[in-house]
């Protein structure tokens, strides 16, 4: 990648220092973000009993939280640019929060997608947007690294609240367990509060005359990005990947319990799950931080991608709970590989001085997959009876872009190489006729 996409913040970043601590504030609010729609899958299927819906209408609940999750992305990177991330993410958890209290008393699914769905899902927007951009201005050297560790979060409190919910289910019933859950959320708030802004020395800009003719969203999201070639094609990879990132995860539980496991033991898989993702992600950042894969991280995404596709692929053909744990393990592998390089990609290609506005167009139009994926794998379930034929369609959903990302991403680093030497050949032109120009003046000057 070119120098200029990390290099032009205007200024140097501490790599360090207090940024660990803004690493740990990101690590419980992208954890919440991220694990909190999967840990409520748990409860689908007592859920679905409840309200006597299909598997269709059930998985829409987790499907709703992400995708108002995504969509959330661009009024989330408007209220950073405006306010920073510190009072965002604590906005955010408050709503959460509220949503988990409304939908304990819900008296439909449709409730559930109302108040989980979407204002818990929005709760989450304000959650994950700041968490991601402020890492960006905190670290460059050891950026891939701390972004490995701040998504670890994931893994971490999926691993806790998986039992924890089974335990509080057999306790206090899905609605006591959802007001519980939802003073458990207002942890996001204190992680808010770590992220200060980092401080810096930035010299004054020259008041632009163009910017009094900008709109108000052309100040805050940078629509330049769509002319980007290295974020189209990121672009069009994700949004075919998350057809089937989520619905493999969202349905591990409930496909456990229909081949007759017991809850317990159902639960146990998104623990193992869990804990493997936990593993490597932080593996995956140090890694990407490595003078071997960083230049070429693009590479080590689409690898990633492709696998997770081979997974799903692989899963049926696992007989038995031994089977289901051993997919639970190589899924914890490749899910945790994507998950710990999927915003450090995009920071690679456009830069962090422009990454909030590209992660605020990116989820918006992800929000799209993101929210059909699963009810269209829940569909294929009611349509067939069996799981098999959904792990099969989400394995070639992932499988497909991470070929297209390879093969275009050899094209992209072939062009942007061609594009530095040109750079480099017009510089030393440059060079050579303003040396030949001054040896000029100073022979006339002589005469």
């Amino acid at each position: 990648m070119p120098p200029a996409a990390t290099t032009s913040l205007g200024y140097s970043p501490p790599d360090g220092g207090w940024g660990w601590a803004v690493v740990f504030g990101s690590f419980i609010s992208i954890g919440f973000s991220y694990a909190f729609p999967k840990s409520l899958t748990i409860y689908f299927k007592e859920i679905q009993e409840y309200f006597s819906v299909s598997y269709s209408e059930i998985a829409w609940v987790s499907s709703v939280m992400l995708a108002s999750m995504y969509a959330g992305g661009p009024v989330s990177s408007v209220l950073v640019n405006r306010y920073g991330s510190r009072p965002v993410v604590m906005v955010g958890g408050v709503m959460v929060g509220t949503a988990m209290l409304l939908a304990s008393f819900g008296t439909s699914i449709m409730h559930l997608y109302l108040c989980v769905g979407l204002i818990g899902g929005f709760g989450l927007a304000f959650n994950l947007q700041p968490a991601l951009t402020i890492i960006g201005t905190y670290f460059q050297v050891k950026r891939p690294l701390a972004n490995g560790l701040a998504m670890t979060g994931s893994p971490v409190i999926l691993s806790t609240l998986a039992p924890l919910n089974q335990f509080l289910f057999d306790s206090f019933g899905w609605r006591g367990s959802f007001l519980i859950l939802g003073s458990i959320c207002l942890n996001c708030c204190v992680a808010g509060s770590l992220m200060r802004p980092v401080t810096k020395v930035v010299p004054p800009k020259p008041a632009k005359s163009e910017s009094k003719s900008q709109s108000c969203a052309e100040r805050f999201i940078d629509f330049s990005l769509f002319k980007h070639r290295g974020f189209l094609i990121y672009l069009v990879g994700n949004v075919v990947l998350f057809f089937g990132f989520f619905a493999p995860v969202v349905f591990l539980a409930p496909y456990a319990k229909h081949q007759g496991i017991d809850e317990y033991s159902a639960a146990l898989l998104l623990t193992i799950f869990a804990l493997v993702d936990m593993f490597i992600r932080p593996v995956t950042g140090f890694l990407g931080n490595t003078k071997l894969v960083r230049p070429k991280i693009q590479y080590f995404f689409s690898f990633a991608v492709s696998y997770n596709g081979i997974c799903h692929l692989l899963c049926p053909l696992l007989p038995g709970y031994a089977g289901l744990v051993g997919y639970a393990v190589i899924l914890g592998l490749g899910f945790g590989m994507v998950s710990a390089l999927l915003f450090e990609v995009l920071m690679d290609l456009v830069g962090a001085h422009r990454f909030s506005s590209a992660v605020g167009l990116v989820t918006i139009i992800e929000c799209g997959p993101v929210l059909l994926g699963p009810p269209i794998s829940g569909a294929l379930v009611d349509a067939y009876g069996d799981y098999k034929y959904m792990y099969y369609a989400c394995g070639v959903f992932m499988l497909a872009p991470g070929i297209f990302l390879f093969v275009m991403h050899y094209f992209n680093y072939k062009k942007l190489e061609e594009e530095q030497r040109q750079s480099v050949a017009v510089e030393m032109r440059t060079s050579e006729e303003t040396v030949q120009l001054n040896m000029s003046q100073k022979h006339t000057h002589c005469w």
